[in-house]
């Protein structure tokens, strides 16, 4: 068979050289050069750009269309609805801009298509249309810019809510603790030379501030309506902490310590109740399924957004949102670090 594979690959060379050969004499029967462009041809291709003109946009409004249902759900805390509204704007400038000038680009292919006794016309400079596709380009991205530092301004101006509940998100290579501040609602002191086994975080054992601190690996409850105040440290490089599904996102930065805040809005069991997530986990379960692995249920992540190493990827936190009195039962059942750190 190796052999008969062989013949025929041979057999298929040496046809296509002679249909080559064949296509060169014809040429030469012709009466006009090969390389003389006529009108038909400049013709043709002129129509062709206007129908792959047509093709491309079908073909992005059926990838939106395809591919739509495979985003994030709908955000789930108080902020992250201004965050996808000013996404969306940009999304419709973006899809516009295209939109126009594609179809100038194509038109104009077409328009403008090579044709005897034609002559290109030489326009140097308009200082009309410079500073027209000067001004609007501009204005357009200041609007998008003023109102993104507004509404950046108000995430991350500072807490004012008196209930509110404050976490320290502690990032390391590869994995996540978080420290709840106790009964007094302060976090204690932090000191690296006392980072050891028992000590993760590196606690002030010095400081009493810090003994009736709770910290969690793994997962974490939080309340609902209720502002969360996350305080972010890194021990060894830059990580990045990322909740997707409450739209927030802060580097932790070695030897320093960076903050957000957010307010749930959806409890996780709302959530695994939305038509839109269902859906969505229709499908990751179905591809699960292909791989042999088992169905999951949805649930909010915490989860690194900078490459940290060759374990990146292992650096994920499920967070349970859920009622307050849910919470207060879950937090009532941690240890402080003062019984943790005497064991």
């Amino acid at each position: 068979m190796s052999l008969l594979y062989i013949i025929a690959f041979l057999l298929l060379i040496i046809a296509t050289h002679q249909l080559l050969r064949i296509i060169e004499l014809s040429r030469s029967l012709k009466k006009s050069k090969e390389w003389e462009v006529k009108d038909s041809d400049n013709d043709t291709m002129g129509k062709s750009l206007l129908l792959f003109m047509f093709l491309f946009f079908g073909f992005f409004f059926w990838q939106m269309y395809q591919w739509n249902d495979k985003a994030l759900p709908p955000t789930a805390s108080e902020h992250g609805e201004k965050v996808d509204a000013l996404l969306e704007y940009n999304f419709y400038l973006i899809i516009f801009v295209f939109l126009v000038t594609n179809t100038f680009l194509f038109y104009f292919a077409y328009k403008y298509r090579g044709r005897k006794n034609q002559k290109a016309l030489y326009y140097a400079h308009n200082n009309k249309l410079e500073m027209l596709w000067t001004i609007i380009p501009a204005s357009a991205l200041a609007f998008i810019i003023t109102y993104g530092l507004l509404y950046w301004n108000e995430i991350t101006e500072e807490s004012k809510a008196k209930d509110k509940v404050l976490v320290e998100l502690y990032a390391k290579q590869f994995d996540w603790t978080a420290r709840f501040a106790g009964k007094d609602g302060k976090l204690g002191s932090t000191d690296y030379r006392q980072i050891s086994g028992s000590n993760a975080v590196g606690m002030d054992t010095n400081d009493v501030a810090g003994n009736d601190d709770i910290l969690v690996k793994n997962e974490i409850y939080l309340p609902v309506n209720k502002e969360i105040v996350l305080e972010m440290r890194s021990r060894d490089v830059i990580h990045s902490a990322f909740l997707p599904h409450f739209r927030a996102q802060m580097n932790c930065v070695p030897g320093m310590v960076t903050t957000f805040k957010f307010k749930p809005t959806k409890t996780t069991e709302e959530m695994r109740k939305d038509p839109y997530v269902i859906n969505l986990m229709k499908g990751i379960n179905a591809a699960r399924e292909k791989r042999g692995e088992e169905p999951i249920e949805f649930d909010y992540t915490l989860l690194c957004n900078k490459i940290c190493g060759a374990s990146h990827y292992n650096m994920g936190m499920i967070i349970k949102i859920v009622s307050e009195k849910e919470y207060n039962e879950w937090i009532s059942k941690q240890k402080p670090f003062k019984t943790v750190a005497q064991k």
